[in-house]
């Protein structure tokens, strides 16, 4: 469902959508602003035993206790580099979650329209999580689909009362 008033509705889809930009090592990556809540500065987490290393613990926050995870260290086996602009992104996460990321350099947007991001055509196997790419003057940029970062075993290990979101 749409807020928007029609007019308002179709100038947005005449801009684009908007997409919060960061980097894991080098590469660069892309979520959608709409699965964002709120971008934050690294925060003190508390560790869940048992979790993958990429899990990096659980954040109160407002209320609410958020699973977090690095994606750098989910991706590529390397933590987050400690940087002033590492950032800790809270997202939606199938439908009524939220789950936490911490996002290397998280501090510049875009507008492009979703379909300049492509399939490029890789199996992306144990990262269902890379989605399209689109090309620009700086090189790749890979959209993040927020809904697959957790493998079910995960998920439940983090979500312990919620069901998966997702079809059986």
């Amino acid at each position: 469902m749409n807020d928007l008033p029609p007019h308002a509705a179709s100038a947005h889809n005449a801009k684009g959508a908007l997409y919060l930009q960061f980097r894991l090592r080098e590469q660069r990556f892309a979520l959608s602003v709409h699965e964002v809540i709120e971008v934050l500065p690294r925060q003190p987490l508390k560790p869940i035993a048992q979790a993958p290393a990429w899990v990096a613990g659980i954040l109160a926050h407002r209320g609410h206790l958020v699973p977090v995870i690095d994606l750098a260290a989910l991706s590529f086996g390397q933590p987050a580099a400690q940087r002033t602009s590492t950032r800790l992104v809270l997202v939606h996460y199938r439908g009524s979650l939220q789950l936490g990321l911490i996002l290397e350099q998280a501090t510049e947007t875009l507008r492009c329209h979703p379909d300049e991001f492509q399939p490029y055509g890789v199996d992306s196997g144990e990262a269902p999580y890379l989605g399209p790419v689109r090309q620009d003057e700086q090189g790749l940029l890979q959209r993040i689909e927020v809904n697959d970062l957790l493998p079910d075993a995960v998920h439940h290990l983090l979500y312990r009362d919620e069901p998966t979101g997702m079809p059986t």
